[in-house]
């Protein structure tokens, strides 16, 4: 995939590819592109050239009209929850029902809210406003009303951003529950990387326009790719950067 912005190349010949029920963290530095490449996946934004292939199609090129329909099958977990002030917490996570069903019914839809509520340890909160919320409960607010639409892959940009360590853990094993109960695809965008090391099958780290190694938590701890090194070093402990973890 090529992917500019005026004068400034984002991607530039980037492969990647992302195997059913796994859990895929594509890690790099500031301005590497990391949520271009998550807004690429669900149409927000078109590269240049290349392609982006979904259950066999290539969906590079699709309209509007026929995202919506990917969307039912991607959900996107924003990095600030995005929630709508204006509306209840059942009411956000209601919205993408509405949207994508409107043939539901209320008491169904009801329902749905209910039961995505409760499996991000919410429960019994519909009436609640986004402002009422702290952020580690927007953040699970905002993954309730990704998965309730009951998507196939789930796109995380930066989840645990901002968070304290105790917020951090709960985002943390909601992303490995919603592969355990759910059987979701992953997508995680971060820059923290214990949690990366806590989550991950695979990462991928994304440097100089390109995915430049991808691997097992394992191997990419004890890689000796200079830009692997580089990165992890800068922002581990030296006993983590080498592969012991705490």
């Amino acid at each position: 995939m090529h992917k500019s912005f005026g004068p400034k190349v984002v991607f530039d010949g980037l492969t990647l590819g992302v195997r059913p029920q796994e859990t895929l963290t594509v890690i790099g530095g500031s301005g590497t592109g990391k949520s271009v490449l998550l807004k690429s996946l669900i149409g927000l934004v078109h590269p240049e050239s290349g392609r982006i292939d979904f259950k066999g199609q290539d969906i590079t090129y699709f309209s509007e009209q026929q995202f919506l329909e990917v969307r039912r099958h991607v959900a996107y977990v924003f990095q600030g929850a995005a929630l709508f002030d204006s509306l209840t917490v059942g009411e956000n996570i209601a919205y993408p029902l509405r949207e994508h069903f409107p043939e539901m019914e209320r008491e169904e839809l009801a329902d749905r809210v209910a039961r995505t509520l409760k499996l991000v340890n919410l429960p019994g909160i519909e009436a609640m406003r986004p402002a009422d919320l702290s952020g580690g409960m927007k953040k699970r607010v905002g993954l309730a009303r990704a998965i309730t639409t009951q998507p196939e892959v789930i796109l995380w940009d930066e989840p645990t951003t901002g968070l304290d360590p105790i917020s951090t853990r709960i985002i943390e094993d909601l992303i490995l529950r919603m592969k355990a109960e759910l059987g979701c695809t992953s997508i995680v965008i971060t820059h923290d990387m214990p949690s990366a090391f806590y989550v991950s099958d695979r990462i991928a780290l994304l440097a100089n326009r390109k995915i430049v190694q991808v691997g097992t938590v394992a191997e990419m701890q004890a890689s000796r790719n200079s830009e692997v090194r580089a990165f992890l070093d800068a922002r581990l402990p030296r006993t983590e950067s080498r592969g012991v973890v705490a």
